[in-house]
């Protein structure tokens, strides 16, 4: 019979080859990744002993030809939501793969447009939601634009027969599954934060008054970012280095709480979208408690990741695990840590929840503690009510992402980023 291929993202291509000795150890699995991966007839002959061969999305790019021209008994796509974007080479490719029976696995099939989900369901059943611009003018608008309640209905079911969904917080589909427990940490500014973060906002206001389209959408974005890496650390603004401790008060608040952390023997997820700031934590918690502390970002290579979460996994392994938000947000297996911190916020909360759900998944034995720090009086409060009223309608699956803010009107973007005085460490 000919194999099926599962195709998932480099990160977790270990975790799923650990999954099959675990639970199917008679199968044969072959991993179709990296620069030594078979071509031509060797991959032939390799597919022809392979129950399951496991591939990238890269790779399904850069090898389209090949796995295009093999008959494959079925495609399985994990963390499905790579091929959001139906215009991509990634989803193109994935979508010219030929087998009778196809499956996607995403716990987010729609992070922040409804068109998502058509190229998703485009892949399993081509045509059925109609062609993208049919899709976007009959569902797309009318739903995310005017919440439609019957388009939404209608949407509803139609996909209804191709989705299992199953919920973690469902007691009937997992008895033994703990809570999870989410909890706001407010932080105000250091002194010097506070002024770094006024000067940004009145360079960003000034610049972007004068400014139109493209360039002032450009200004607004890039001075959020900056916004954001101020609320963490100066250091980060500042690709500053000389000294970390006592300048951030989300770093002295994180302090105290990884240290009741680490006095019950417990362990601990911090997350970040800023790669540059978790090596600098990377040093400054190593430093600060004595003990190991792991990070994996991007550029980490897969043996490392690989190596790091079995480390991480193990009894007695290291405490502390700094993960970079796009790298490590998605597929692994981390419930040794029953710790989760967010250290800056993320506009889209599917990704939050995404990177929460390494550590609460099957196989967590314990109630998971999730702290989402905010500082208080600045974008980060104003963003997080924003998010609370995008969660309201993820249900719908409805969202944005970040760009609607480039939009707004300077006297909007004031309001919104205006530093409340009484946020500030005195």
């Amino acid at each position: 019979a000919a194999p099926a291929l599962l195709v998932c993202p480099t990160s977790i291509v270990g975790n799923w080859q650990r999954e099959f000795d675990r639970f199917s150890p008679n199968l044969a699995v072959t991993v179709h990744h990296g620069s030594n991966r078979a071509a031509d007839d060797a991959f032939v002959t390799q597919v022809g002993t392979s129950d399951v061969v496991i591939t990238t999305y890269q790779v399904a790019v850069r090898d389209r030809d090949l796995l295009e021209s093999t008959d494959w008994n079925s495609i399985i796509l994990d963390e499905a939501q790579n091929i959001k974007n139906p215009s991509t080479k990634q989803a193109k490719a994935v979508r010219a793969l030929q087998a009778p029976r196809r499956i996607a696995l995403t716990g987010t099939p729609v992070e922040n447009r409804l068109t998502e989900l058509w190229s998703i369901m485009e892949f399993l059943n081509p045509g059925y939601l109609g062609s993208f611009e049919s899709f976007q003018s009959g569902f797309a608008i009318p739903i995310e634009r005017y919440h439609d309640p019957k388009t939404t209905d209608n949407l509803r079911e139609m996909i209804r027969p191709f989705v299992l969904r199953r919920m973690k917080t469902d007691r009937s589909i997992i008895s033994d599954l703990p809570e999870k427990m989410e909890m706001k940490v407010y932080c105000n500014l250091t002194t010097e934060q506070a002024t770094l973060y006024e000067a940004v906002v009145q360079e960003m206001l000034e610049r972007a008054e004068t400014a139109e389209g493209i360039q002032r959408r450009g200004i607004v974005l890039g001075g959020l970012t900056r916004l954001k890496q101020i609320c963490d650390h100066p250091a980060l603004f500042l690709h500053d280095k000389t000294t970390f401790g006592g300048r951030s008060g989300k770093i002295e608040r994180l302090d105290e709480m990884l240290e009741a952390v680490l006095e019950s023997g417990e362990r601990a997820l911090i997350f970040t979208q800023f790669a540059e700031f978790g090596g600098l934590l990377e040093g400054y918690l190593c430093e600060r408690f004595g003990t190991a502390v792991l990070y994996l970002h991007g550029r980490t290579p897969r043996a490392k990741r690989d190596a790091m979460v079995q480390q991480f996994q193990q009894p007695g392994g290291p405490p502390l695990f700094i993960l970079s938000l796009k790298a490590g947000g998605t597929g692994l297996n981390l419930t040794a840590a029953n710790h989760v911190f967010h250290l800056d916020r993320w506009w889209n909360p599917a990704v939050e929840n995404q990177a929460t759900d390494r550590a609460f998944r099957i196989g967590q034995t314990r109630d998971v503690q999730v702290r989402l720090m905010i500082s208080s009086g600045t974008l980060e409060e104003q963003i997080d009510r924003l998010i609370e009223e995008k969660m309201a309608l993820a249900d719908q699956v409805v969202g944005k992402g970040e760009d609607w803010i480039g939009s707004l009107s300077t006297d909007q973007l004031r309001e919104l980023l205006t530093l409340r005085r009484d946020a500030v460490e005195v």
